[in-house]
């Protein structure tokens, strides 16, 4: 069995997380782009998310993470028991997940479903593939913001929700629908011409709705697009 060796190295992150709630139980953070969500095996990669939070909460720990390019809303646990809880929730899909994308082109349907199975592509990783025989179920929704030129660029501004939660399934979705994600390096969003030199992944988490598994309380994050 072939090993995957991961070469990647991340550049210098010099944007903060921003913390926008604290409390004994969870943080809720804004993610920048370019920072990964955990530190790599790569000792060039320790810089992270979890690096960088575990410095002033030492026992927090990642329910879930954002691709290195993503920018947003993560929800972070403060120990075991709030992650084991948050996870639950993440698991049962009773989270949802709002994400603001630009993508390549002007969609002709005002909203849609992509429901496309998922699987990992060891001959060409780190990209996933869309397999009928091979992936995991996965299914996101989409809605049409505004269609608009940039610089004679063709975009579409959406709102994505990823009804399940796949590695890369958002940016694989979209280039499965043929519009993909502006900026995205591994599925088509730097190919054509005038995209190439996007300076980040147009995608960005803008909200989180889960239940504070302490409080009970229902928990709507938002935080705006920075693009």
């Amino acid at each position: 069995m072939s090993t995957i060796l991961d070469t990647f190295i991340a550049p210098p992150c010099h944007e903060q997380i921003e913390i926008l709630h604290q409390d004994a139980h969870l943080l809720i953070i804004n993610k920048p782009s370019g920072l990964l969500s955990l530190s790599g095996k790569n000792p060039q990669n320790l810089d992270s998310v979890h690096y960088r939070l575990v410095q002033q909460f030492p026992d927090c720990t990642l329910v879930h993470r954002l691709d290195f390019g993503t920018s947003g809303l993560m929800v972070i646990a403060r120990n075991k028991a709030i992650n084991a809880a948050l996870c639950q929730q993440f698991s049962q899909r009773s989270v949802t997940k709002t994400y603001s994308a630009l993508l390549c082109g002007h969609l002709s349907e005002d909203e849609g479903v992509i429901d496309a199975p998922i699987a990992k592509d060891p001959a060409r990783f780190p990209r996933m593939s869309i397999s009928a025989l091979n992936g995991k179920p996965a299914r996101s929704r989409y809605q049409v913001v505004s269609r608009f030129y940039h610089h004679r660029l063709a975009l579409t501004r959406v709102q994505l929700v990823p009804e399940t939660g796949r590695t890369h399934q958002l940016r694989i979705h979209c280039e499965q629908l043929g519009y993909p994600i502006l900026g995205c390096d591994l599925y088509g969003g730097r190919e054509q011409p005038g995209t190439e030199e996007t300076p980040r992944l147009m995608l960005h988490a803008s909200a989180l709705c889960f239940v504070h598994p302490v409080s009970q309380e229902k928990i709507n994050a938002h935080s705006a697009s920075p693009f």
